[in-house]
């Protein structure tokens, strides 16, 4: 029903969240979060209060990854806070990148993360598929029935698939969300941001990431190639890709749809993702947004 559609997020709705010496902070980015920044500090407002608990990870993580000598983002208060049912997180900004970052310098970060051991607290398993149904509810009414169906039957079907693989390396702490995009090469090299989808899971998750985005986005062969020889392993020679690969795509596809009320652009793109799933043409582009 259109009028069970959840409140959209937008950059008021997020602004108001602010705390109020930084409401005229400058919006960075809006997706699954709101960034904003102002000096020195960076504040992330989230969707829902759903995702309080990830947001309160996502420092823990951060503190932790310190300790372990591993270059990423780090938290500058101690805690999330919920303000008008939006999870609020402040973070040290980083400085301005010196250049973008690269596969190779996101290869060289997952190398040191693979590396780690468990922390001493709990990390989800990697529920690629989780956030699905979130995503098809706020999309609403702008997204055709039929396509909303045909990615939860996707869904359901992949997460079986997932559940049985047999992992060739050893599973652990994954970034997630593993992308250059992720990444800031500043004055001192590489660091690791956006924490909130760390995970412990298969490592091969944080791997074909990149191999979707050469076959999908238009990643250069060799960028790619650089990827792996940094990484030491290129994770199309494992069974399992083609079904981390599928789960990803699906839960892709209706990320995007969440956009889609409020913007054409995303429904267009959603449209045409879908429609590629259908026709299993592997060779359609697909575009970030």
């Amino acid at each position: 029903m259109a009028g069970s559609r959840e409140v959209p997020f937008d950059e008021d709705r997020a602004r108001a969240a602010l705390p109020a010496d930084l409401r005229d902070a400058e919006l960075v980015s809006l997706g699954e979060n709101a960034v904003f920044a102002a000096g020195g500090l960076v504040v992330k407002v989230g969707r829902s209060a759903e995702l309080l608990e990830r947001a309160e990870r996502e420092l823990a993580v951060a503190d932790w990854l310190a300790g372990a000598g591993v270059p990423a983002v780090r938290g500058a208060e101690p805690g999330a806070r919920l303000v008008d049912g939006h999870p609020v997180t402040v973070w040290h900004r980083l400085p301005e990148p010196v250049r973008p970052a690269e596969p190779r310098d996101l290869a060289e970060l997952l190398r040191m993360v693979h590396a780690l051991p468990e922390p001493p607290f709990p990390l989800p398993r990697r529920e690629l598929l989780d956030g699905v149904e979130r995503w098809l509810r706020l999309a609403g009414d702008a997204i055709d029935r039929a396509d909303a169906d045909y990615l939860r039957g996707r869904r359901d079907g992949f997460a079986a698939a997932a559940a049985a693989l047999a992992p060739r390396l050893v599973p652990g702490p994954i970034h997630g969300d593993a992308l250059p995009r992720n990444v800031l090469v500043g004055p001192d090299g590489p660091v690791l941001v956006d924490l909130e989808t760390f995970s412990s899971d298969l490592r091969e998750h944080d791997l074909v990431v990149m191999a979707l985005s050469k076959d999908r986005y238009g990643l250069p062969a060799e960028a790619y190639d650089a990827f792996t020889r940094t990484y030491g392993w290129d994770v199309r020679e494992w069974e399992g890709c083609a079904v981390l690969r599928g789960a990803r795509e699906t839960a892709s596809c209706a990320w995007v749809a969440q956009h889609a009320p409020a913007n054409p652009a995303a429904l267009a793109e959603f449209r045409r993702r879908v429609a590629s799933l259908r026709d299993e043409d592997q060779s359609v582009r697909w575009y970030p947004f």
